[in-house]
């Protein structure tokens, strides 16, 4: 007879929660605390991050596993855009193409941590994080059925 399971679905929604929130606190320290103002690639990423915090919130506190699929697919946009964005301020030749996006260019780094750590780059790991969480999410919600 074989084991059962452990259903870990309720700690990876609150990962995939906690992810988000520790985002938006993140994005919030840097344009309030530090002064940076925003560009349009980063004002895109916040309005795809910001929401999380209060859906997967209420998913926590509902245990709504169905949320998955949902997170799953705005993350992935959301992991889109931080991909293009951390593109275009590390890669010289998209840089040097890149379209004019605002008052603040999309290609300035505020924060160049280790030589690769910028902004985007950091949302993209938070996006990332939402995404694969989501998937496990939706992938053991399957198996429940």
């Amino acid at each position: 007879m074989s084991k059962p399971q452990k259903d870990n679905r309720e700690s990876i929604l609150f990962i995939s929660w906690a992810a988000s929130v520790i985002a938006m606190f993140g994005s919030l320290y840097f344009s309030e605390i530090r002064q940076y103002e925003p560009c349009t690639l980063c004002w895109y990423q916040r309005i795809l991050m910001y929401p999380f915090v209060i859906l997967l919130g209420m998913a926590v506190i509902r245990k709504d596993y169905r949320i998955a699929i949902y997170t799953m697919v705005l993350s992935g946009i959301g992991a889109c855009i931080s991909i293009y964005h951390y593109s275009i301020q590390k890669v010289s030749f998209l840089a040097d193409h890149a379209a004019s996006c605002g008052r603040v260019p999309c290609t300035g780094q505020y924060i160049n941590w280790l030589g690769f750590i910028t902004i985007p780059f950091l949302a993209l790991i938070a996006f990332i994080t939402i995404f694969i969480c989501s998937y496990l999410l939706w992938k053991k919600t399957k198996e429940v059925k």
